[in-house]
This record gives structure tokens, sequence and C-alpha cells, in this order.
């Protein structure tokens, strides 16, 4: 049965990705999502239902639009591709339980978040706020449920309070420190937070601490390749992103060897 419903994943995952695309190629723009349908840039010919599936569609035409033959950008189906490997990653790592549904969610928010701020250096509004209403939603109805598939309530009492937390955190340092980073930053914070803080208060702090940590080795490594300058912008929301991943997956881990190591 497992084999259907990784099928299933990687079929849900991919539309998932190419609507995704949509979002992250228009939303920027201040573009609806919704309409019109998508066409061409070159030519301005509408896409063909047989034409827009997932990964597939982009290899049968060679990355070419059908009727000018322009190239189209192999970060399509990379994107597709991606997003239903996130989606199949959290099957795998979560199973059936609340958490699948917030991650589910949340991995492709945070996809197209992260395509969109190494695009523009922006976090928009209309995918971070509405992640607020999503994740509590979800939370709350794991709190209710309860175990095997939820929570319970003091993981949702954690969750809020390491969400406002991480938000107070990078609100002070948009106030010392305004060129380090923006309010995008900010109020993904509390998201990310409120999504580490489920799991705990060592998930928290090694999947904050982790993007500062990835941030800055690849600042580094851009200074020493000449790729950037002192004072060249730096999109940090990705890092927030690939932080809190490894908060979550290996979070407690990290935190307790920390802890054995400084002797407590």
């Amino acid at each position: 049965m497992d084999w259907f419903i990784y099928v299933a994943l990687t079929f849900f995952g991919s539309a998932i990705g190419s609507f995704l695309n949509v979002v992250i190629h228009r939303i920027p723009a201040g573009e609806s999502v919704v309409s019109p349908a998508s066409a061409c840039p070159r030519c301005g010919a509408g896409i063909r239902s047989y034409d827009n599936i997932p990964i597939l569609s982009w290899i049968l035409l060679r990355g070419k639009c059908r009727n000018c033959k322009a190239s189209i950008s192999a970060r399509y189906p990379l994107v597709e591709a991606l997003n239903a490997l996130l989606w199949i990653g959290c099957y795998a790592y979560f199973g059936w339980s609340v958490e699948l549904i917030a991650f589910l969610y949340l991995t492709s928010a945070g996809l197209a978040l992260t395509m969109i701020d190494l695009a523009v250096h922006r976090l928009p509004n209309l995918i971070v706020l509405p992640s607020y209403l999503v994740l509590g939603g979800i939370f709350v109805v794991g709190a209710v449920i309860g175990a095997p598939w939820g929570g319970d309530w003091s993981q949702l009492l954690r969750a809020t309070l390491a969400g406002l937390s991480l938000y107070v955190f990078y609100f002070l340092i948009v106030l010392i420190y305004p060129r380090g980073m923006g309010f995008g930053d900010v109020k993904l914070a509390g998201v990310l937070g409120a999504a580490l803080g489920w799991f705990g208060w060592g998930h928290l702090l090694v999947g904050s601490f982790a993007a500062f940590v990835l941030g800055g080795v690849l600042s580094i490594g851009l200074l020493l390749t000449g790729k950037a300058k002192r004072g060249t912008g730096i999109p940090f929301g990705p890092w927030m992103i690939l932080g809190a991943g490894v908060g979550v997956l290996w979070g407690q881990q990290i935190f307790d060897s920390y802890l054995q190591l400084v002797g407590f």
C-alpha cells in the first residue's frame, strides 16, 4: 500500500509544484495567481492542458514552447520535482499525523518563499501572513485530536510562545541593525518559530541558530571567492527555512549533544 501513497504524493506534490511556479512568477509582479491562464511570455500562446503535465511536459517539449520554440526555464520542472520529493520526505518522516499536514503546507510555502527571496529579495505577505492562520489552525486541530495522530495542548502553548519569541528576537535585530535583514524575515520568524516550538525548545534553539550558521558560511564563501563584497545584500529567508529544517530533523539530538559537551 505504501507504493500507492508514494505515487499519490509524487503526483499531487508535483502538481502543487506546478502551481508554485505560478506563485513564484506572479506574486512578486503583483499579478493574480488565478487568472489569466498560463501562457508563453514570448508569443503569448496559451499553455495547452497536455503541455501542462508537471515535469513530463517539459521533458517532452525539450524545454521549449510548442509554438515559438522559446526556451522554458529548467526552474519549472525542478520546482515541481523538488516539491514532490519534499512531500515524500514529509510522509516518510512524519507518517500519518497532524505534523504531516502542517509540513506538507510549510515545505511548499517555504519552497516558494525561497525561490522568490533568491530572485527579488522579498518574502511576500501574501504567502507569509496566511501561514500563521494555516499553521495555527492545523496545530489547534492537532491539540483537539490528541495522540496518536495529533499533539496536546502543551505543545500548542509551546508553539505559540516559541513563535512569539522568535518574532521578537528578529524584530530586535531589525531595530538594532536594520541593514542586516528586513521585516519580511521578522514575519517569517514567527511562523518558523511556531513550527519548531511544536516539537520542543531544543528544536527551536538549534533551528534558529542553524539559520545564522548556514547564512554565515555562505556569506564567507562568497566573500572569499569574490562573488560578494562587504555590504552586499544576501537574502536570509532561504537560510531561515533551511535552518528550520535542520531544527525539525535533528534539533533535539544536536541540542542534547551540546548539553553533554558542556557538562549538563
